[in-house]
């Protein structure tokens, strides 16, 4: 009898880790994780770019966002880095700013690319990924474009060609 329960017990408890273990990989790989989506408002956020300065999203209000969330290590999103910087110098003027969010890295790696690299857009370091997860980021690199008010206008994952920064440029090119 006392065996009986015992394999009782130990069906029971190995039936509630499968069913746990199950209900993990399904949210984690068949949910949607997007938080933010198209008509959305973009949420606010302040970060400390590679200079100290603060640099607050809300800040940027009448001007059209290109919003990038990046890591060194992401070979796609060395590709686009040149292709936005391009597309910043030519549309700056014309009211479109580049917002590149770096995800959990070190200020040295991330001053050594943008050295490499001759970045002069601001980017912020999000060191304790919070506006990523804010914002349902997976996979880098996300653009995310918002208007002149704020509002999420596009969403793109995976890296982008020239002509793909430009066409989204003129996107957010306030009116």
């Amino acid at each position: 009898m006392n065996k009986k329960k015992r394999l009782l017990m130990r069906t029971s408890i190995l039936l509630l880790l499968l069913v746990a273990i199950g209900y993990t990989m399904y949210t984690n790989f068949f949910q949607s994780k997007e938080i933010v989506d198209v008509g959305d408002e973009a949420p606010n956020f302040v970060l400390t770019d590679l200079e100290g300065n603060e640099v607050m999203l809300s800040d940027y209000r009448g001007k059209g966002v290109f919003l990038n969330f990046w890591g060194t290590w992401c070979k796609p999103c060395e590709r686009e880095m040149p292709y936005m910087e391009n597309q910043y110098q030519a549309f700056q003027e014309q009211g479109v700013e580049v917002i590149a969010v770096n995800i959990r890295e070190t200020n040295l790696a991330v001053e050594k690319f943008r050295d490499r690299h001759g970045l002069t857009f601001p980017i912020p370091m999000d060191k304790r990924d919070q506006v990523r997860q804010a914002y349902g980021i997976l996979p880098l690199p996300t653009t995310i474009l918002l208007d002149e008010n704020g509002k999420i206008v596009k969403k793109h994952s995976g890296d982008l060609t020239e002509e793909e920064v430009k066409e989204f440029m003129e996107m957010i090119k306030p009116k």
